[in-house]
């Protein structure tokens, strides 16, 4: 039979207690046509919060969407975790989908998430990262892991500028673990200055066959 037992100090089920990583520091970004970025991301997060890293998830462009008329899963359930939190930046609906959303107004949100992304890393490069973080913490105090979703799209649809994406990744500490999402389009600008590109690709969408987002799965 295989031992399916940890292989850490912890067992299943024990409860969450502060730690450190002791191999963070890459950039990792995932962008592509398909579904499961942003899904990819938080699962990266799900899986430090488990080891007791601090992590938390700042989210460009997601303000919502007329289909969804209530807090998205995900929220729910990180509220739920000790060591992950999130915040919002993002306009009300999406950039360039003609929703009634002021397109000005969806740049003004971006800038602003991205002043927001840098306060939070300039507290990662005064904190120490090699030691345990409260999990109660705020992001200002720093984080082991930071989420940057849809920031890809930002850049890519110049609602903020990509130099000014690559400055902050660069002004980034050492052992800071980065993750960037979202776009459609090849973020070559990103590549070098990543550690990990995936790209994920669309092969088949039920929303061509005019399915909407459903509850517990897109939100």
């Amino acid at each position: 039979m295989t031992d399916t037992k940890p292989t850490d100090d912890s067992e299943a089920g024990d409860a969450i207690v502060p730690a450190a990583p002791t191999e963070f520091g890459l950039v990792q970004v995932f962008w592509g046509d398909g579904k499961g970025k942003t899904t990819a991301a938080m699962g990266m997060g799900l899986r430090a919060a488990g080891r007791g890293f601090r992590v938390h998830m700042l989210q460009f462009m997601k303000g919502g969407a007329d289909s969804i008329d209530d807090a998205p899963g995900e929220y729910r359930a990180i509220d739920a975790l000790p060591g992950f939190s999130y915040e919002n930046t993002g306009h009300y609906g999406w950039h360039g989908f003609r929703d009634g959303s002021d397109e000005d107004d969806h740049a003004a949100q971006a800038r602003a998430g991205l002043d927001r992304a840098r306060n939070i890393v300039d507290a990662c490069a005064a904190a120490d990262l090699s030691a345990p973080i409260p999990l109660d913490a705020e992001p200002e105090t720093g984080v082991h892991m930071l989420i940057l979703d849809e920031i890809v799209y930002a850049g890519n649809r110049g609602l903020i500028d990509t130099d000014a994406i690559l400055d902050l990744l660069d002004s980034a500490p050492d052992s800071l673990e980065l993750v960037l999402t979202g776009g459609h389009e090849d973020p070559s600008w990103l590549v070098d200055a990543a550690d990990l590109v995936t790209n994920v690709r669309k092969v088949k969408h039920p929303i061509e066959a005019g399915q909407s987002a459903r509850k517990g799965t897109e939100y």
